[in-house]
C-alpha cells in the first residue's frame, strides 16, 4: 500500500491505494466516479480521459500512486451549467454518451489553452478519443460553439 494525497475536482483526498491500482478504478471503485468509463482498458479509445495537472490523460494507463500530489478533473468535476456540456447537448453531439465525459474534458483542455481553435486544432485535440455514434462532425461543432460562447459571441 502507498499513501497518497491527490486533489479531485477541488476536493483533497489522503489514500492508501494498492501499487498496481489504476487511476480509472481508483476514480470508479474506490471514489465512485463513474463519469470516467472503462472503453479498451488499453489507452486507446479515450473513453477513460481525465485532466491531470492541466494535461489530458488516459486514466486507465496511469497507476494511482503516480497522481499523488496531482490536481484531476473529472467529469464530475465541470458544473452543470458549462458552456462545452451545453454546446455538446445542443449540438447533437451526445449520442449513446459512452465518449461523452472523455470528449468534454478533451475540448476542455484545449479551449482552456485556446479560445479560438482552427477545425484542425479542435480534430487533432480530440483525436485520442473514440465516437462509434456522431461521426466527430457535431463534435467538433459543439467544440466550436463552445469556443464562441467562452470569447462571448452568440454561439450562432
Amino acid at each position: 500500500m502507498k499513501k497518497i494525497e491527490v486533489n479531485i475536482n477541488g476536493r483533497d483526498y489522503c489514500l492508501d491505494v494498492e501499487e498496481n491500482l489504476r487511476l480509472i478504478d481508483l476514480l470508479r471503485d474506490k471514489l465512485k466516479l463513474t463519469g470516467t468509463k472503462e472503453g479498451c482498458g488499453e489507452g486507446e479509445c479515450g473513453a477513460c480521459t481525465v485532466i491531470m495537472d492541466g494535461k489530458i490523460v488516459n486514466s486507465c494507463l496511469v497507476l494511482a500512486f503516480q497522481a499523488d500530489k496531482s490536481r484531476i478533473i473529472t467529469i464530475e468535476g465541470i458544473e452543470e451549467d458549462d458552456v462545452i456540456k451545453n454546446s455538446f447537448i445542443e449540438e447533437g453531439a451526445v449520442q449513446c454518451g459512452f465518449c461523452t465525459p472523455g470528449m468534454v474534458l478533451a475540448a476542455k483542455s484545449l479551449l482552456d489553452k485556446n479560445l479560438n481553435p482552427t477545425e484542425e486544432e479542435i480534430r487533432e485535440a480530440i483525436s485520442g478519443n473514440l465516437c462509434r455514434c456522431t461521426g466527430y462532425n457535431k463534435i467538433v461543432s459543439a467544440v466550436k460553439k463552445a469556443a464562441k460562447l467562452k470569447r462571448g459571441g452568440d454561439g450562432e
